[in-house]
This record gives structure tokens, sequence and C-alpha cells, in this order.
């Protein structure tokens, strides 16, 4: 069974408003879902405790805060049989303490990892590009890409798309979305 089948459809409503307004109060989540305060807190803290919801985020303005400059870079670490592994693991241990890095995942395919990386302009790019990636012991190879116009950006996670095989399950206190009463 995948993770996804725990959830019924009222768990599935749940994560979709949460992930639209973190900020929403129990009260109005709770009449978004059709159900009382209190079941839904508790379904909430279940949704918390088994690691469905995270963590509670602010999302921040790049532009606002002058990090217009978004940029994906491929990079190809040395694969030599000594640099292998401190190369990878010291690769993945770094990448956590540039700041200009705000994601990095490790790919298949020609390059081993991708960044997408956030700063104010070209010239802070060169800068963490030359003076960082590029001294990195591991790094042979990097290619980069930049965004020039955002058509869809979304943190929100397509939950009403996945497959369950629990109904929603009602308390007395509430009627299921659509009732009357």
């Amino acid at each position: 069974m995948t993770p996804a089948e725990d959830l019924d459809q009222t768990d599935q409503l749940i994560l979709m408003h949460l992930q639209q307004d973190g900020r929403i109060s129990n009260q109005e989540l709770a009449q978004r879902v059709a159900l009382s305060p209190s079941p839904c807190l508790r379904r909430v803290k279940r949704l918390e405790d088994h690691g469905y919801i995270q963590r509670y985020v602010a999302l921040a303005s790049p532009e606002k805060l002058g990090l217009g400059l978004l940029a994906y870079i491929s990079v190809r670490l040395d694969k030599s049989s000594r640099a292998e592994h401190q190369g990878i693991t010291g690769f993945a241990q770094d990448v956590q303490g540039w700041p200009e890095v705000i994601q990095c995942y490790a790919m298949s395919g020609d390059m081993d990892y991708l960044l997408r990386v956030q700063v104010e302009d070209l010239a802070a790019f060169s800068r963490f590009a030359m003076d960082t990636l590029m001294r990195h012991p591991s790094v042979v190879d990097i290619r980069s890409s930049f965004a020039l116009q955002s058509i869809k950006e979304t943190t929100e996670l397509p939950v009403r798309s996945l497959r369950t095989t629990k109904k929603a399950c009602y308390s007395s206190v509430s009627s299921p979305p659509g009732s009357q009463g």
C-alpha cells in the first residue's frame, strides 16, 4: 500500500487548502472541508505527525529582496576512483553551506547534480560560479541556464489527483461535502 492510500478525500482537501494558505484558521479550514473544528484539528495533527505536512513557511518574493536572477546549474563531479566517494559526499555536504543554492538534486544522466540558484544579478552569479562552485575540488564541469520568465511556479503538490482506497469518514457532527445538512 502506498502512503497516499492512507489518505481519504477529506485528508486530501485539508492538504489542498493548507497548501494554498498555511495560515488559514482551523475554523475556516473545518468549514471548507465540511468538518467540525475538533475533528479537523485532529486530522491536521495526524497529517503532521505522519509527515504528510513537513512544515509551514512564508514564501518570500525574490524580486522584492533584490534576488532577480534565477539560474539552474548542472554540475559534473570528478569520478576518479580515489576522489569519487570524497567528492560526492564532500560536495553534498558543502552545498548545504551555500546560501545561493536554494535547491540541489542528485541526478541521473551526464551530470551529477542540478542546482537551483537565486542571486541578485549576473555579477553575483559569476562570483558564485567562479569563486565557489568551480573552485570546489570535486567539480569538473558546470552548465548554466538562466530563467527568462516564470510561466508556472507553485509549491502545491497535486493531492487531488491521488488515487485512494479509503473513503472519507464523517463524524455525526458533520455531513459529507455536498450533502444537505
